[in-house]
């Protein structure tokens, strides 16, 4: 923001206290005739702005709100982030901060988009395995998909990278389109190497429909629930007004439950064998019950991937990647089969990753 900018915004919302900066657009989110007091930095986020505001509203009450902003690819992750929170708020209202609104600066630039909810204090512990295992498992049991497939009816973001999110009645092609679209992402981040792409292919051609067509073959089914999507202890705590378990930062979709227990699987993240217990006691796993690791390993994948895609630059992240593959493609595929045609869109990204495909990854 330049100069000008700023003397213009302490024009238009003078008297306000802290250390930053608000836009008009911001204040115009509140209850008509609330008057904020201060907004300052609040917190550290890889991709965003974060700030409390703290306000009076019209009857005398004080308020604080949370607010995030983000410039580049800011919109579609603060419209997904709104839509995440309040689809969570509508089922069970104590697990997520109250949202409130998402918009865009009026006096910003580079284009600036926000995300406004309730201000909670929240603990630095780990939230408790059976309580929050609880609350997991009643999310994945209430939240329908309205259209009974999976999907969500608009993106929303994990990390930085837009999710493709589009509705399919299909649980294979809808993880394989899902998993394949991180992937592409990766190569993107971190660049091409044939063999990587060429246990991907096989991943995708001769595993996944092992691993997941059972859900729904003999008799068996599956319902699409609704999961947060990026359900680590960065964005999970427990209120410390209401000692109950909140999560935060969703990037929800409706997909199998089991999905949401990939990014558990994590060798760094702190949701261990303790959490897997009192969540299973709440929601055993699906038939064919054998193959649960093998499906965790798996869904575990396409977190490993979000992970690798936004730090480029970790060698060693991506052999371990490329090794969790491979235990899956020894296991099921052992011998190398023709790949199909399964297409990997690199979408904006046509010149640095032109019309990849697996069967292009398997023969490079």
């Amino acid at each position: 923001m330049n100069k000008e900018t700023l003397s213009s915004v302490k024009d238009v919302i003078p008297d306000i206290g802290g250390n930053f900066q608000l836009d008009p657009s911001v204040i115009e989110k509140f209850p008509e005739g609330t008057k904020v007091i201060q907004a300052s930095s609040y917190g550290t986020s890889l991709w965003t702005r974060t700030a409390r505001v703290s306000t009076v509203l019209p009857n005398g009450e004080k308020k604080d709100y949370f607010l995030k902003c983000a410039t580049e690819g800011g919109a579609v992750m603060m419209e997904g982030e709104l839509n995440s929170i309040t689809t969570i708020y509508n089922l069970i209202p104590s697990f997520v901060p109250k949202p409130l609104a998402w918009g865009k600066f009026k006096l910003a630039s580079p284009d600036t988009y926000f995300f406004i909810c309730d201000f909670v204090e929240m603990s630095t512990d780990m939230p408790d395995p059976a309580s929050f295992c609880s609350r997991v498992a009643q999310l994945h049991r209430m939240g329908l998909s309205p259209t009974g497939k999976f999907g969500f009816h608009i993106p929303t973001v994990h990390g930085k990278t837009e999710q493709p999110v589009e509705w399919d009645d299909d649980w294979t092609r809808y993880f394989t389109r899902l998993i394949s679209h991180f992937f592409a992402r990766d190569l993107l981040a971190n660049g091409r190497w044939p063999e990587y792409e060429a246990a991907f292919a096989r991943l995708v051609d001769d595993v996944i429909p092992q691993i997941l067509d059972p859900l729904t073959s003999d008799g068996r089914s599956i319902r699409p629930s609704l999961v947060h999507g990026d359900l680590w202890e960065g964005n999970a705590t427990t209120d410390l007004v209401t000692g109950e378990p909140m999560v935060f930062d969703a990037a929800v979709m409706y997909a199998h439950n089991e999905y949401e227990l990939g990014m558990w699987r994590r060798e760094i993240i702190r949701f261990g064998k303790p959490y897997f217990k009192q969540y299973l006691r709440h929601m055993p796993p699906s038939e064919p019950v054998e193959q649960w690791d093998d499906r965790n390993a798996l869904y575990s994948l396409k977190f490993k991937l979000s992970y690798c895609l936004h730090r480029p630059g970790l060698p060693l992240v991506r052999e371990a990647i490329l090794a969790d593959i491979m235990e899956l493609v020894d296991k099921y595929a052992p011998k190398p089969k023709t790949a199909s045609a399964v297409s990997i869109e690199a979408e904006a990204t046509t010149e640095a990753l032109p019309e990849l495909k697996v069967s292009e990854i398997a023969a490079a």
